[in-house]
């Protein structure tokens, strides 16, 4: 289609600024907007494809802040369905909503374009005429890259407080509409945002296949035994008997947010586990629900796999391998068992929601070993899922502790007859829905989780008086090889992460997890929370992880002597109210029995964690661990900044990825983890003024933890010394400035982008198959 002169010319006033855009402008000359402009995408013309030209750079320069639920306006840009989609004002992430938000998942409330449009979805590409004029003209994602050319980062070191890059920042969504007067009034908010522009050849990319309507070429076939393998699943999964649905129901209920994968796939696709009115065989007919097991409104639902269509981003990947070892082992725990389902469990909400009720047929230590093979994945649930972001999520857990978990029991019988007894005291805040209150609810929990301490305290002690105290054979070993017995969290303030082995120092704190709690624990975070919730769904959930936690550190506690075990409670909760540590260890939780580990010094808690890395020495993973950097005066260098403690780590952010240069070798990396201390973290909002700066330290790990850096750091390997002398100095904003001026890449680096392509690079080699692309949303501005 060709361009009229008036149209040219109103183009070239509309990109040089000396004309207003409207609706009514564009509607003149460009035609109407179509909202199903974009339902089916174009085939890509000759010289441009999407997968080959666009795809990377969009997810280098874009994806790197828009994906997943924090996205900025929604606007998802890891997939071409996402673009399509376009931008809305509406917040995800929203602690305060009254009622219940429509939730607007990509790739499952809604499939085309013009859906999107009725969910109030507006549009970044152009849906009026396709012509060149208009593609950009009428496009908010070009006049958003084109104002950063036009208008780059000022020249400083760090940004003028006009940009907002806080986590709960006020969200600018302009429509093209309105975008003239948000370039005359933020004319240096151009994309990518805080950062600097693409260069000339990415954005000429860009601005040709913008041009030409956005062409998608579809994603490229599966290979045939990828084909193949999904047929053996899907059949495997949707077997005809009572007992094959029930665990396929609990199968699906536990890895609904896994990214799956054939252990024998070179390629590596990912795919997800989906409910589906139609059978295998035919084509997906998405279940679409808020929670995994919400009623699904047809008397039969089928087990699926969907493949994956957005770039895998860090923040939210969880990948977990199926291959045949893996169908063979759940054959084995599931499914060859003796034992009967007369029926399958009601949706019914107060069922569903409480897997103790739900699941009751199927046998406790099946469940258990279940997410035991897998308890990183397991617990990557609640770090990675949509629950874990913001820091009234996250002050619910030390800033770093270690997990165990309790070894699958010989006494399953009494466990399973004590969970049936008390599945009504475990119902947990998803049962109230979305649009749950507050006070009355959680005095109800609060209640039911007393009367449930109490009588685990008097089962637990009947138990070991009858059978054996505790033990550490009582802490799983993972059969000798599985690297998932031993765990390790951190928190970023606003963010979390988890690694196999046990990582830096010993911590103040430490859980033990056993089938109960590691339940819950899925179903309250998990399974059972709806991001789209209401404030009082939301906060019911925060407060009733403070109960998980808690429950853990009881479950370490009674491992050690009898007469310490209040004393180390305290330690743990300076500050706290006698009600909060009755819950820790006191007079609703307690084993009144003494441990059956013998100690040989006073400091019993450090005594048990030297015994539980002899214990899980063949199977704890050591690569978080200094020990494997070969070079030993670089491993000198970076046990000082290991050693750092105190208030100066005050002024280090959260997490800083450490790139180490020694040329000709190829750049190493590091990730900084400050830990901050805290007399507890039993007070919501109270965060402030619970924090204990001389007892700060910091883990230095080789590789990448964390999936959103606070700041990148670069340096020649002879200056790892002076950094940490620099960090340990640290006493003000202006000391952390000077060091920052030495060692920061910072986000206006003219080479920042060079940077962030090599660490992307040296993070995706690392992992390939764990790794994903990190997250800038919290890059540092200092």
């Amino acid at each position: 289609m060709c361009i009229n002169k008036a149209s040219l010319l109103l183009w070239i006033a509309l990109l040089s600024g000396c004309a207003a855009l409207t609706r009514h402008t564009l509607d003149e000359h460009f035609g109407r907007p179509d909202p199903a402009r974009f339902d089916t995408p174009r085939a890509p013309g000759p010289g441009i494809s999407y997968r080959a030209d666009v795809q990377p750079i969009l997810e280098r320069r874009c994806v790197v802040c828009h994906a997943c639920y924090d996205a900025p306006c929604q606007l998802k840009l890891g997939a071409w369905e996402g673009i399509a989609r376009g931008a809305s004002r509406e917040l995800v992430y929203d602690g305060l909503r009254i009622g219940e938000a429509e939730p607007s998942r990509l790739f499952t409330d809604a499939q085309k374009a013009s859906e999107w449009r009725a969910r109030g979805f507006y549009p970044v590409l152009n849906e009026r005429d396709q012509v060149p004029a208009a593609n950009l003209a009428g496009s908010v994602m070009y006049r958003a890259l084109q104002l950063k050319q036009t208008h780059p980062l000022p020249d400083a070191a760090v940004l003028p407080g006009t940009f907002d890059f806080s986590l709960d920042r006020e969200q600018q969504c302009p429509r093209i509409e309105e975008y003239d007067e948000f370039e005359r009034k933020n004319p240096l908010w151009g994309m990518p945002f805080g950062l600097p522009g693409l260069s000339p050849a990415e954005l000429g990319t860009l601005r040709r296949w913008l041009e030409d309507g956005a062409p998608f070429e579809g994603l490229p076939p599966l290979p045939g035994q990828v084909d193949r393998q999904i047929g053996e699943w899907e059949a495997f999964l949707n077997g005809d008997s009572l007992k094959q649905r029930l665990v396929s129901r609990y199968v699906f209920e536990h890895l609904f947010l896994a990214h799956l994968y054939f252990d024998r796939d070179p390629q590596h696709h990912f795919f997800r586990l989906v409910r589906s009115r139609t059978p295998p065989g035919q084509p997906i007919d998405l279940v679409a629900s808020r929670r995994p097991y919400d009623d699904p409104g047809v008397e039969r639902v089928y087990y699926r796999l969907q493949r994956a269509q957005e770039a895998v981003v860090d923040k939210t990947h969880m990948p977990y391998a199926l291959g045949q070892q893996r169908m063979a082992r759940w054959r084995d725990l599931f499914l060859r068992p003796d034992y009967q389902v007369d029926e399958l469990p009601s949706y019914a909400p107060e069922i569903a929601s409480n897997p103790f009720i739900a699941f009751r047929a199927l046998p406790v230590n099946a469940r258990y070993q279940f997410m035991l093979d897998e308890a990183e994945f397991t617990i990557m649930g609640f770090i990675k899922g949509p629950v874990c972001r913001g820091q009234v999520a996250l002050d619910v857990i030390e800033d770093q502790f270690w997990v165990f978990f309790q070894a699958n029991a010989d006494h399953e019988e009494a466990i399973g007859e004590f969970l049936e007894r008390e599945a009504s005291l475990l119902q947990l805040p998803a049962e109230l829905g979305s649009d749950a209150g507050i006070v009355g609810p959680w005095r109800e929990y609060a209640k039911r989780e007393a009367r449930y301490l109490q009588d685990k305290s008097d089962f637990l002690t009947r138990l070991a008086r009858a059978r054996n105290r505790p033990q550490l054979a009582s802490i799983w070993n993972g059969e000798g090889h599985n690297p998932n017995a031993a765990l390790t969290v951190f928190r970023h303030f606003d963010s979390a992460s988890v690694v196999k082995g046990l990582v830096g120092e010993p911590p103040k704190t430490a859980w033990v997890i056993g089938y109960a709690l590691l339940e819950r624990i899925h179903y309250l975070l998990v399974a059972g929370f709806d991001v789209y919730g209401n404030v009082g769904h939301q906060l019911l959930t925060r407060l009733y992880m403070d109960f998980m936690r808690m429950e853990g550190e009881f479950n370490f506690l009674v491992y050690l002597p009898l007469n310490q075990r209040p004393a180390l409670r305290d330690h743990w909760y300076r500050g706290a109210s006698q009600e909060v540590k009755d819950h820790v260890y006191g007079k609703l939780a307690r084993l009144d029995v003494e441990t059956g580990i013998s100690f040989r010094t006073d400091e019993p808690q450090q005594e048990l964690y030297a015994m539980l890395k002899k214990r899980l020495a063949p199977v704890l993973n050591r690569r978080y661990e200094l020990s494997g950097v070969a070079d030993a005066a670089l491993l000198a260098d970076l046990a000082l900044l290991a050693g750092l403690r105190g208030e100066a780590l005050s002024w280090l952010p959260e997490l800083v990825y450490l790139r180490v240069d020694n040329p000709p070798h190829l750049p190493r990396y590091f990730t900084l983890l400050r830990n901050t201390g805290h007399s507890n973290i039993s007070s919501l909002l109270r965060e402030g003024r619970e924090l204990l700066p001389a007892e700060n330290t910091l883990t230095v790990a080789p590789g990448f933890i964390g999936a959103y850096p606070n700041a990148i750091y670069r340096l020649q390997r002879k200056e790892v010394r002076a950094l940490a002398k620099a960090i340990g100095a640290l006493s003000s904003e202006g000391d952390y400035r000077a060091l920052a001026d030495r060692f920061i890449v910072r986000r206006t680096d003219p080479r920042f982008w060079q940077y962030s392509d090599e660490l992307q690079d040296a993070h995706l080699k690392l992992a390939p198959i764990t790794a994903g692309l990190l997250d800038y949303n919290r890059l540092e501005n200092r």
